[in-house]
């Protein structure tokens, strides 16, 4: 499995950079067998859960860590890195996140040669093997569209439209490169998170207005996948509806075992109390039941909401969670 994207896919790329978008400190990884790793929220993040359905023999490697290379990144390697976006531009609020862009120059320039020096075959007959996994552009909306006011002057169709076109070229190069099964998640409903209330206290409009971008970019993203595949012959696709998985836990907590839908498990501090209204504290509270918590921080969902949202994207037949088929049926094709 290769994985690109954001931190809700990061496995500790960001522990290596320059850049206020960490999670290598408690409580994050307060669930996690080695304790913080980087990964944001309290356990095991959505990549770790659907490796652990693959039965891949371990976790996927970050990057950045100076120890993956040789034999360690056989099973793959994560590139993602948290704060990222698909345009170049959208993590600098944070600092140094390495763009979609980027990651892909990374895996082309080190993993690819590494990877064909280990399997000692060319990368274009081991990677129709391997599962990509694409997580990424809520980053686009909210760091970007959003926070840079953006939307003063673009539409929101238009600003989406360059957003799809975008991700579309990436998805050539990985296919160029010898990529053939896709995993893409959708946009979470972003709205929803604690964040909007901590930073835009009681404003329905902020929290209306992001998930309305959301629900438009998942809409461009199926289209998008029905049409890359006449461009891209022998490649095949999966979409996990994480807008609508998370959406089912918000609407209907208690059937799934959960209690507490708005508010972070940690603790967090909004934009005027000097914080993000997105990272924990560190060495801050966090409560106690952490799997009856939808978020963790102030926008990643706890390690509950990633166990569902990975099972569904292995094992699920709903097309409403998972199209066109699910990522168990795409490992076996």
């Amino acid at each position: 499995m290769f994985v690109f994207g954001s931190s809700l896919v990061d496995n500790g790329n960001n522990n290596f950079l320059d850049t206020k978008s960490k999670a290598d400190y408690l409580p994050y990884g307060i669930d996690f067998p080695n304790g913080s790793s980087g990964r944001f929220t309290n356990g095991k993040n959505v990549v770790d859960l659907l490796g652990e359905q693959l039965k891949l023999p371990s976790l996927i490697p970050p990057f950045m860590d100076p120890a993956t290379k040789g034999s360690r990144i056989v099973e793959g390697v994560n590139h993602a890195s948290g704060s990222a976006g698909i345009l170049d531009d959208t993590g600098s609020v944070a600092g140094n996140a390495t763009s979609m862009n980027q990651q892909i120059k990374n895996f082309e320039e080190v993993t690819l040669p590494d990877l064909e020096a280990q399997l000692r075959c060319k990368s274009s007959e081991s990677l129709p093997n391997y599962i990509f996994v694409i997580g990424i552009g809520g980053n686009d909306y909210v760091f970007n569209y959003f926070l840079r006011k953006t939307f003063l002057t673009v539409g929101l169709e238009h600003f989406t439209s360059y957003l799809i076109s975008s991700l579309s070229k990436q998805l050539e190069n990985l296919y160029n490169l010898g990529a053939r099964k896709f995993v893409l998640t959708t946009t979470y409903p972003i709205g929803s998170s604690p964040m909007v209330n901590l930073n835009q206290p009681n404003c329905g409009p902020c929290s209306q207005a992001l998930n309305v971008a959301a629900a438009v970019y998942n809409i461009h993203l199926k289209s998008l996948v029905e049409d890359i595949k006449l461009r891209m012959p022998g490649s095949n696709f999966v979409v996990v509806n994480t807008y609508d998985i998370v959406k089912d836990i918000i609407d209907n907590p208690n059937s799934k075992g959960f209690s507490d839908t708005t508010n972070a498990c940690c603790e967090v501090k909004s934009a005027e109390q000097g914080g993000t209204g997105v990272s924990c504290e560190r060495g801050g509270q966090v409560c106690a039941d952490r799997n009856s918590h939808v978020y963790f921080d102030g926008l990643h969902p706890s390690e509950a909401v990633n166990i569902q949202i990975a099972t569904k994207a292995y094992a699920s037949n709903l097309g409403s969670e998972v199209y066109p088929i699910n990522v168990k049926q795409l490992a076996e094709l």
